[in-house]
C-alpha cells in the first residue's frame, strides 16, 4: 500500500436523514491519490466516510452488500466503492478489527 495521511473529521457533514454508524472507523488514513482525487472533485472525505460507516455502500452489487452486512455483524473487513463528482472511483476499506479505515483509489490497492 502507498503512503497515507491521517485526516480530520472536525467538521463532519451529517444530514437529518443519515443513519447512525454501524461500526467504528478506527484510525482514518487517506492515500495521496485519494486525497488529490477528492480535492479535484470539489468534495470532502467526510460524507463518504459517513455513508460507509452507516451502511450506504453505494455501488456495490447485491452480493457485496450482503457480504458487507455480514462483515459488520461478524467483525470482518468492510469495503465500499463510490464515484466522485469527477467520475473517478474511490474505495473505502475498514479492517476487520476496526483499527483503521483507508480511503484509496483502486490503482493504489
Amino acid at each position: 500500500m502507498t503512503d497515507t495521511t491521517q485526516i480530520s473529521l472536525d467538521q463532519p457533514v451529517i444530514s437529518a436523514t443519515q443513519a447512525e454508524p454501524l461500526f467504528d472507523l478506527g484510525f482514518i488514513v487517506i492515500t495521496p491519490g485519494a486525497q488529490r482525487a477528492i480535492a479535484a472533485s470539489g468534495s470532502r472525505a467526510t460524507p463518504y466516510l459517513m455513508r460507509h460507516a452507516s451502511g450506504d455502500w453505494s455501488e456495490m452489487d447485491e452480493v457485496d452488500r450482503k457480504q458487507n452486512s455480514f462483515a459488520v455483524e461478524k467483525a470482518l473487513r468492510v469495503f465500499s466503492a463510490y464515484t466522485l463528482g469527477s467520475g473517478k472511483k474511490l474505495w473505502i476499506v475498514t479492517e476487520w478489527d476496526r483499527s483503521v479505515t483507508t480511503l484509496l483509489m483502486p490503482a493504489e490497492y
